[in-house]
């Protein structure tokens, strides 16, 4: 079976510690390169993972023929310049989120996305690939749970190390945009709609500046959401669906363990049902699909202008803390 060839820029944690693992055991993927500013971090970071080549620069990972797909876990403020770069080596993209540092950026990039129509790119929320979140949708569309009407979810850990990226305010830092980022997303994703307005209340860190509680309210046009995000509180993550007839309860919407399974509660009329499912990783899902994509030249199961309006509505989330004030998308 064919499989997609990839390459990652960074050694970063999450593709060293979660990701390269999770799509080195899919079904699609073949990590064949890796690439760092540190070549000798590349080369042993290659060495541990198993992964044919390394390279002391992205450019050169960029410049190698047999690479057809890069996987981008770089901080938040050089995503969209080396999607770009990546787009214009003719490869297909999968970026992490935040896709970029402002709705702006956003568009820029997928301006640059539109002029090669050929090459796939997807910003890596994979939550959506657990069969958990299937689940739920369908449960919604059957109507289990009555009209949807709200959704609040809850997302926390707590990190205050000043040399950590997720603490340092010029570089994309701060809840919202590290985790604040899956609420939002969820939000949109359960809806299947876009909030008309928000509001937003931030609390900064005096030293980083960066918004370490950030707590936000989704308006839209049939239902509210809303969620707190911090990364100075304890680890904790939640999310519960409400209708006018039922609730679901998540129990880990956002990064559930590999290696263990997962549950949701659905309360309806008829009383409370534990739904359980096998453990998967979700990261294996989301490469597996993002390389079928280019395989079968099918659309991303996640196109870019979800990305742009996410950030959209982080940025309004910003505006209205800033203002006190109600700000519509």
């Amino acid at each position: 079976m064919k499989k997609i060839r990839w390459g990652v820029l960074s050694t970063a944690k999450i593709g060293r510690e979660r990701v390269i693992p999770a799509m080195q055991a899919g079904a699609y993927c073949s990590i064949d390169a890796i690439a760092s500013r540190n070549e000798a971090q590349a080369k042993q970071t290659a060495a541990a993972l198993n992964i044919p080549k390394a390279y002391g620069s992205y450019e050169a990972l960029l410049n190698d023929e047999d690479i057809d797909a890069v996987y981008i876990p770089l901080p938040n403020h050089l995503h969209v310049p080396w999607a770009i770069k990546a787009l214009a080596a003719n490869k297909h993209v999968l970026c992490e989120k935040p896709i970029g540092l402002t709705a702006a950026e956003a568009q820029q990039l997928q301006e640059a996305a539109s002029q090669q129509p050929q090459l796939k790119i997807m910003e890596a929320f994979m939550y959506r690939f657990h069969p958990q979140w299937q689940q739920i949708k369908k449960v919604i569309q059957d109507g289990t749970i009555g009209e949807l009407k709200t959704i609040e979810s809850f997302f926390s850990y707590y990190n205050t190390d000043a040399n950590n990226i997720r603490n340092q305010k010029d570089i994309g830092g701060g809840g919202l945009m590290d985790i604040g980022c899956y609420c939002i997303s969820l939000s949109r994703f359960i809806f299947n709609a876009e909030p008309e307005s928000v509001l937003g209340n931030i609390d900064f860190d005096p030293q980083s500046q960066t918004d370490r509680m950030a707590s936000g309210m989704l308006n839209f046009a049939h239902g509210t959401s809303t969620f707190t995000c911090s990364t100075q509180l304890t680890p904790y993550q939640r999310a519960n669906i409400l209708g006018t007839t039922g609730r679901i309860e998540i129990e880990i919407p956002f990064n559930g363990p590999s290696s263990s399974a997962a549950s949701i509660w659905l309360h309806t009329t008829t009383g409370k049902e534990e739904i359980v499912f096998d453990a998967v990783d979700q990261y294996t899902l989301q490469g597996d699909a993002f390389s079928k994509a280019i395989l079968y030249n099918t659309t991303v199961p996640t196109n870019l202008q979800d990305a742009v309006n996410n950030m959209l509505v982080i940025e309004a989330i910003f505006k209205s803390a800033a203002t006190g004030k109600l700000v519509k998308i």
